[in-house]
């Protein structure tokens, strides 16, 4: 099922997400939007089942309170939101990278190990304390108390690029270019083992493809771990629709791999679950790497050491390209490897470290 997504500003009674959903079957209300609404609204399943019961949902301009109300394709879904509410997230002098800046937008480079936005566990550290410092009140208010700005995510400790809308018009403008995936994100990446078009285990991998280029394609649905509710699994039904595409850049024996990922979505952990999927986790991944390990007797002690020893997912969001959400000019950016992975990819390839 995809969508068209439209937000519009109602002042004091905040904004108002349009959804029109475009094909699939013939589906119920609550699993419709759970589909559909963009990630980047930040609604879950429980937030948007009281939104219907509380009539803010409307179909074809009518409020709907049946969770179960069946909806066709074309159907126009329209999601009332409640205004932002009263900042409670406090300034604070975190350091920032600052890549470009203007008065729509900022892009960030982030380093590995802080969070984007405060959830329980993160009250505190994260890089919205840190705009909200930099920027003052200029962030956009879409996001809410805990969000402002926030069009996209990358994980904790992921590195690299973000941008972040600084008014309501960038926002909308960014939402709409991640929805229909104009976005370019490219991530560079450091797994287990070495994946290859021509291997017949991965060839036999359910949703896996190859494309011209030696381009991997990984097409998945993905959805809340059954059992594990922070972590994401591929499931085959009643998930969100995922592609990911993996070119490999350097191999070091059968051992590991520097890959470049893109996504044409961006699921939460997209990356980590599809890699993982794949049957290459990355190096470091706590949660999805798998128990894998570099041999010392293949590769050498040194980089047993280093790519075994790990404190995080190897991935970093190396490149960033969107359109201007207010002037239209393409803008595209980069950010190298940082200092960590760099020693692991020096004793990957024997250079000292």
């Amino acid at each position: 099922m995809s969508l068209s997504e439209d937000i519009d500003d109602d002042d004091a009674l905040g904004a108002s997400l349009r959804i029109t959903l475009e094909e699939g079957a013939t589906d119920r209300l609550d699993k419709a939007l759970a589909r559909a609404v963009p990630e980047e609204a930040a609604l879950s399943r429980t937030r948007l089942a009281k939104m219907i019961a509380e009539g803010d949902v409307l179909v074809n301009g009518v409020a709907v309170t049946d969770a179960k109300a069946k909806l066709e394709p074309g159907t126009e879904v329209e999601l009332r939101l409640a205004p932002p509410e009263t900042l409670e997230t406090l300034p604070e002098d975190i350091p920032l990278t600052v890549v470009w800046e203007d008065a729509d937008l900022i892009v960030i480079d982030k380093p590995a190990g802080m969070v984007v936005h405060p959830a329980p566990g993160s009250p505190n550290g994260t890089l919205v304390n840190a705009l909200l410092h930099h920027c003052g009140d200029t962030l956009s208010g879409i996001g809410g108390a805990r969000r402002p700005g926030i069009v996209h995510r990358i994980d904790k400790e992921t590195s690299g690029l973000l941008v972040v809308a600084k008014s309501d018009r960038a926002h909308h403008g960014l939402a709409k270019q991640f929805e229909k995936h104009t976005v370019t994100r490219h991530y560079i990446a450091m797994v287990h083992g070495v994946p290859d078009a021509a291997d017949p285990r991965l060839r036999g991998v359910k949703g896996v493809s190859f494309e011209a280029g030696g381009i991997i394609k990984i097409t998945t649905l993905l959805a809340r771990h059954k059992t594990d509710r922070q972590r994401q699994a591929v499931v085959w039904h009643d998930g969100r629709h995922a592609v990911t595409r993996v070119r490999v850049l350097e191999t070091f024996a059968d051992q590991a791999a520097l890959v470049e990922c893109w996504l044409e979505t961006g699921r939460t952990h997209q990356i980590r679950v599809h890699m993982a999927h794949a049957g290459h986790g990355l190096l470091g991944d706590p949660t999805y790497g798998g128990k894998r390990k570099i041999s010392p007797k293949v590769l050498s002690d040194a980089a047993a050491e280093a790519g075994n020893g790990f404190g995080r997912q190897a991935l970093h969001a190396a490149t960033l390209g969107f359109d201007h959400p207010v002037t239209g000019e393409r803008l595209e950016f980069e950010s190298p490897l940082p200092e960590d992975m760099v020693a692991v990819l020096m004793a990957l390839r024997g250079a000292p470290v």
